[in-house]
């Protein structure tokens, strides 16, 4: 891959090549990613699903837009890292083509910026509850009418494709969604490949899946524009990452190792004195201890902690990635960053005992139980009305349904997948606390 090709401004329905000289620098292109992406439906619907605690009323908890804000954060920071040293490194990108090291940034924050547009309510376990539906839910019955891979974006359904068609899907009066530029895009395709085949190998970039089928031609010209490098894997054709996907990535590692830490022990699930103690083995090296003792509050203390912790880790990863630089290009990089961290071994305990104390805590199990049920519901409900339409077959409660949120996904279409993709769409897209709501109103338990 090249950095060149890597870079490209082009946006989705463009004729004409779009050149990073020619941009005006009041108004840069991928600077105007970021601005679509901030003033976007599917971006503020963030700011009420969750981060660590499904429905916490508590000040204290991260949602999804708190936590995608301080992803970009970072990853502009990383960006602009790296991409100093890449344009000392091939001087023609600046001197020829006229990209500076803060177009990295940009690209970086933006990408980070949308990373969990795509992530149903109640955290990774909304993925799994609208998967079960379809796996061994009451939508198991809609298998023999797809494809193998049309069925598992359904059974494996990935928040990450979902983010993907979010940005890129063509809607009535939207051609070509955001229409971000195709370097951003690229950065945000943490798995640029199908949903099958499933995890083929231990790769990083085969761990989930990054588009639908409905979005398979799309992508295939974007890897295309991008010098995406293509290689074959059981068959299928996969592509090698984007390499400032790998910066999105560790932001995203940063960001939720340490804050969702963080919030654990604002939230007294995880032990002050215990957990400040994994914190400063992480940034054993650079604490001022005599101004770590002056703070008085778990607060300060925290907060203190935590800028140390993200500042090392930022420095860690750019690191990581310019060493290895060429690797990344040639797509024979296999893990991500923080792997090769020297931190590797704290970062793993934060992470153990995060997993333990909160993630897996009395109150997120419980409420990770309740959206199952509510999702199962919505999905059932929907994907009946919507097939008893087709069969006109329809009961006057599914008339009703269609008639109050019909509008909301492609229930007319006459292609069984693109319909239950729309549908799986469209619950993904609820937040916490509105999923709740219709839960209640299709039960008859609200009006």
């Amino acid at each position: 891959m090249n950095w060149e090709q890597l870079l490209s401004l082009k946006r989705q329905g463009d004729t004409n090549k779009r050149l990073r000289k020619e941009q005006d620098e009041t108004r840069l292109g991928f600077e105007v990613d970021y601005d679509r992406i901030i003033f976007s439906p599917a971006f503020r619907s963030l700011q009420d699903k969750t981060q660590v605690i499904p429905l916490s009323k508590t000040s204290f908890v991260h949602t999804r837009l708190t936590h995608s804000l301080e992803v970009s954060v970072v990853g502009r920071s990383l960006g602009r890292i790296v991409g100093k040293k890449i344009i000392e490194k091939y001087p023609s990108l600046k001197t020829t083509h006229g990209y500076q090291f803060n177009d990295f940034g940009a690209i970086v924050a933006a990408a980070a910026l949308s990373h969990d547009i795509g992530n149903p309510p109640f955290g990774h376990s909304g993925e799994k509850a609208i998967g079960e539906y379809f796996k061994s839910g009451k939508g198991a019955q809609y298998q023999k009418e797809l494809t193998p891979k049309q069925y598992m974006d359904l059974v494996k359904f990935e928040g990450n494709a979902n983010g993907f068609k979010i940005l890129n899907e063509t809607k009535l009066g939207i051609e070509g969604g955001l229409r971000l530029s195709y370097a951003t895009l690229g950065a945000f395709l943490k798995y640029p490949k199908a949903s099958l085949p499933h995890k083929p190998t231990s790769h990083i970039a085969h761990k989930k899946y990054g588009y639908f089928q409905s979005e398979a031609t799309f992508f295939n010209d974007l890897a295309n524009e991008l010098g995406m490098i293509a290689h074959e894997v059981e068959g299928e054709i996969c592509y090698h990452r984007h390499p400032l996907t790998f910066l999105v990535e560790a932001a995203d590692d940063i960001c939720y190792t340490i804050i969702d830490f963080e919030d654990g022990i604002n939230l007294g699930l995880v032990d002050e004195d215990y957990a400040l103690e994994y914190l400063i083995k992480l940034v054993k090296d650079s604490i001022n201890v005599k101004k770590y003792h002056a703070l008085t509050t778990k607060a300060e203390r925290l907060s203190y902690l935590r800028a140390l912790a993200i500042g090392a880790l930022i420095n860690e990863a750019a690191t990581i990635f310019l060493e290895n630089e060429a690797a990344i290009l040639s797509g024979t990089f296999t893990t991500d960053l923080l792997s090769k961290s020297k931190y590797n071994a704290q970062i793993s305990d934060i992470i153990k005992i995060s997993v333990e104390k909160i993630y897996q805590s009395h109150e997120v199990v419980e409420k990770e139980i309740a959206g199952y049920q509510i999702l199962n519901t919505l999905l059932d409900v929907y994907c009946k009305a919507t097939h008893n339409y087709h069969a006109q077959n329809q009961t006057a409660y599914d008339k009703l349904i269609l008639k109050a949120e019909g509008a909301h996904f492609d229930y007319k279409n006459e292609d069984v997948y693109l319909r239950l993709i729309s549908i799986s769409q469209y619950v993904a897209s609820l937040t916490d606390g509105s999923a709740l709501e219709k839960f209640k109103k299709v039960k008859g338990l609200s009006v």
